[in-house]
């Protein structure tokens, strides 16, 4: 009874925490908070100095005796100290100053997580302030994000390519059949146009460089005009100030063995779904969400790859902050299929 009086006065919230970037859905309200996920600290008490957008424009220009780091990896906790540090700023913005009582929090997490990584996630909220937290995975709230039907008696398909991971899940009768988290994502892609830089032209170039240009002319199948874009960095042997001018064509070459991990594991997903629902799939495809389906034809390379039709969402980045918030909506139904 106190718990039902408790949630409805709270401002309960959605949390997608990802690798790159975290959002936060607060319901009734939608999507309130997009920020990315990175933490400056001082060097030598460990104590955070910014969180979010304020720290990330601090990477890789930051002054002596700051360092601005992320605190997930891989779609999992890394530093559980900056997490609930980061943590407890986000929801601090997001709900009363007063705070009584703590908020319900949801939070969506890679379907591969171990148990001591549920623990770290559960426990880094509890002590931001939230009165529960209920784990959701990612897949399932990607799923309900985008507006598939994860409750007929059909299969939804789901590709979620976020920072850390891809989350690849086929879903149905609100169930998951098949869940397979690849940690494989935006980071990779970045840091495999950093190694291709260094390795083809001995440039030197930041994390901030390299996701400009994945953005800018990163392709995962060929354009019908490849795009080109100038690249400033530093010569690695010699160590002076660099420019050059780089293609799409060679940004895909870079991304290639990435690319070629999702659509194996992918394809992997469809080996192990029961005939019936390969069946639906036949004709429903599946849908693509995250930052990463927003590289240019990355639909195409995936349909190409499978013979399946392959629907980008329209809210990519907002997906699975988005499903958190409709479960949100609807905690019976949550608490009924014991997705937490």
């Amino acid at each position: 009874m106190l718990g039902k009086a408790l949630g409805f006065f709270s401002t309960d919230i959605g949390i997608d925490l990802g690798t790159a970037n975290t959002l936060v859905y607060v319901k009734d309200k939608g999507i309130v908070l997009k920020e990315p996920t990175v933490v400056a600290i001082d060097v030598e008490t460990g104590e955070p100095k910014a969180v979010g957008i304020e720290a990330k424009n601090m990477l890789g220009r930051t002054p002596m005796g700051i360092k601005a780091v992320r605190p997930m990896k891989d779609g999992v906790i890394s530093d559980p100290v900056l997490t609930e540090a980061m943590l407890r700023v986000f929801i601090g913005k997001v709900v009363n100053s007063v705070r009584f009582p703590p908020p319900r929090v949801v939070i969506a997490v890679p379907s591969g997580i171990t148990q001591v990584e549920r623990r770290a996630v559960s426990e880094s909220a509890m002590h931001a302030g939230a009165r529960e937290v209920h784990l959701l995975p990612e897949t399932m709230a990607a799923a309900i994000g985008v507006g598939l039907p994860v409750d007929e008696p059909a299969a939804s398909m789901i590709v979620d390519i976020g920072g850390g991971t891809t989350e690849v899940g086929i879903i149905s009768l609100s169930g998951t059949v098949y869940a397979k988290s690849l940690r494989t994502g935006g980071d990779k892609f970045d840091a495999s146009i950093i190694n291709y830089m260094k390795r083809a032209y001995n440039l030197n170039i930041g994390e901030r460089m390299a996701e400009e240009i994945k953005i800018r002319i990163g392709s995962a199948a060929p354009l019908d005009k490849e795009l080109t874009m100038e690249v400033k960095g530093s010569d690695s042997v010699a160590g002076l100030p660099k420019t050059l001018h780089i293609s799409s064509h060679e940004i895909r070459e870079a991304l290639m063995e990435s690319l070629s991990a999702i659509v194996g594991a992918v394809r992997a997903a469809l080996e192990n779904c029961p005939p019936e629902l390969s069946a639906d799939l036949v004709d429903r495809g599946f849908v693509m969400a995250g930052g990463g389906s927003m590289i240019r034809n990355i639909d195409r390379l995936l349909s190409d790859a499978t013979g399946l039709p392959v629907i980008v969402a329209d809210e990519p980045l907002n997906a699975v902050a988005n499903g958190t918030g409709r479960v949100l909506q609807d905690m019976d139904w949550y608490m009924n299929t014991n997705r937490g």
